[in-house]
């Protein structure tokens, strides 16, 4: 039986980690995880009620964030008041822990209620994190607290174990089930995810142990916090992806910062014993997304315009509301069946629509407008094909038949925001500015770079330019340019994908980009 070869590529930068998804080389997934955003998903806070809306049945809260984060009535959990009362009792007793066991006997809370009969402005609340902050929206939160592994998730206050859906086989679900029922502590339930089928009990046992550990953890900071902080931060982004996206598959991590290497190689070790020699430290000339050839995947894949087999392509545009994407067969020279052709654009577009689904991570509410089809039949099995293609995508989703008009509805959890990338390059010859410097002087230029800042850094740096002006710098066996300036100057200069045609980016040994005060440099990336 084929297998599928994945991958992850890791590029961490000062400002931000990009994490890139490879399946037998194609780019299924990018995350973008800027260091300084704070709001993660999966992370827990100590908050404050600012504002109760009985009209909405909901709350605004402040958790530190710029916009009040939203909390709905739905949102506080069954075990609301368990874990309420148990944290209102933490924060009076500073020096030792009320018992869990003190509270399990609380009524539940229905599913139909007023959220002003348990919130109060100023009132403190245990809150995590369900969505980030999307455009002017503050983050969603959740008061049912759980903390995710890789196999299990633990619920706080909850009593039920609950096996994965996808987990087909009865006797493995009974398995879990009877098995996790004996090993789980009191007052706390626990989510067993699909990955966990065929898990021994010792790996189980072990994780649970792992989870309890950062619950405790979580409390003891409770008693010390003051009110609106943070109580417990959710794994890094790449971490949690690796634990939701980790499976027997992988063969390779690859990442190009030592600290990131050693904490990736640390937790999939964690998760999988034996496994952290696929973790690779990458610290070759190229930059690692030009290496893998995901810049290049990236400008072609992001853009509003993606072509797919065939000649079609697909015109995705993002408006306040929704997502649209068109479908068009292209000017390839098709068969003389129209309906045949259109349905077999269709079909092909498909593919390409759920694997940019996954690759943007769009969410929310998605519009296709599929080629028409006047087959009742054709149009039948293009929905098949989708919910198909769809099962196996990680987030939430709907997918609905097409309507009259050949159009497909699709609703997907969205979480974080889409990825969106400008792949556009600056004006290679005005560089945004409108006025043209002649390409004659751009070596020039770049000769008066290196020497200012050689003299302003020292010699150990890396130029980095585009691949056609590197081609034309490295002319000459013993006479380009490159090799000039190394000798003179010292300076490696090496090509970069990422950059437009006549720009430029200096770098130090650690490649921490540089800039010389008052540079025109900005203006170049």
């Amino acid at each position: 039986m084929y297998r599928v070869k994945s991958e992850l590529i890791v590029d961490v930068q000062p400002k931000e980690v990009t994490i890139a998804l490879l399946e037998d080389g194609r780019l299924e997934e990018v995350n973008r995880d800027k260091i300084e955003e704070t709001f993660a998903v999966g992370n827990i806070y100590l908050g404050k009620v600012k504002k109760v809306m009985p009209s909405l049945n909901a709350a605004f809260v402040d958790v530190g964030s710029e916009k009040d984060a939203f909390i709905h009535y739905l949102d506080l959990g069954a075990g609301f008041r368990k874990l309420n009362s148990y944290v209102t009792a933490i924060r009076k007793e500073k020096q030792r822990k009320p018992a869990m066991s003190k509270f399990f006997n609380m009524e539940e809370v229905g599913k139909e209620g007023q959220i002003s009969d348990f919130l109060q402005p100023g009132q403190e609340i245990l809150v995590q994190v369900s969505k980030e902050p999307i455009n002017t929206k503050g983050p969603r939160l959740t008061a049912e607290i759980s903390l995710a592994g890789r196999n299990i998730v633990l619920i706080p206050f909850a009593d039920k174990v609950m096996v994965s859906s996808k987990i087909q086989s009865e006797s493995e679900r009974s398995r879990l089930r009877q098995l996790l029922q004996s090993i789980k502590p009191n007052g706390f339930g626990l989510i067993v995810r699909t990955v966990a089928e065929g898990k021994r009990v010792a790996e189980l046992d072990s994780e649970l142990k792992l989870l309890m550990k950062r619950w405790e953890t979580s409390v003891q900071r409770l008693q010390q916090k003051q009110a609106v902080s943070l109580i417990m931060e959710e794994l890094g982004r790449t971490i949690g992806i690796i634990r939701d996206v980790f499976n027997p598959t992988f063969e390779n991590i690859h990442v190009n910062d030592a600290e990131m290497h050693n904490e990736i190689s640390a937790y999939v070790e964690l998760i999988a014993p034996g496994s952290k020699k696929m973790v690779h430290f990458y610290n070759g000339e190229l930059p690692i997304f030009d290496h893998f050839q995901v810049t290049r995947q990236m400008k072609t894949g992001l853009g509003r315009t993606v072509g797919f087999k065939n000649g079609g392509y697909l015109i995705i545009e993002r408006t306040e509301a929704l997502f649209s994407i068109d479908v068009n067969s292209g000017s390839k020279k098709q068969g003389a069946d129209q309906e045949e052709n259109a349905f077999n654009v269709n079909m092909l577009a498909a593919e390409e629509i759920v694997h940019q689904l996954r690759l943007r991570d769009i969410g929310g509410i998605i519009i296709i407008d599929f080629i028409d089809l006047d087959s009742a039949e054709h149009r039948q099995e293009l929905y098949k094909q989708m919910c198909k293609l769809m099962e196996q995508d990680r987030a939430k989703h709907n997918v609905l038949p097409l309507s009259k008009f050949g159009l497909m509805q699709i609703t997907r959890q969205r979480v974080r925001p889409a990825v969106e990338m400008d792949v556009r390059e600056v004006c290679p010859t005005c560089m945004g500015k409108g006025k043209i410097q002649s390409s004659l002087i751009f070596t020039d230029t770049l000769e008066e770079k290196i020497a200012a800042y050689t003299q302003q850094f020292g010699n150990a740096l890396t130029l980095h330019i585009h691949p056609f002006v590197y081609a034309y710098v490295n002319q000459g066996l013993f006479s380009s340019m490159r090799r000039k300036w190394k000798q003179h100057y010292g300076v490696r200069v090496l090509p970069n994908q990422q950059l437009g045609l006549l720009q430029y980016r200096f770098a130090d040994k650690k490649g921490n980009e540089l800039s010389l005060p008052d540079s025109e440099q900005e203006q170049h990336h």
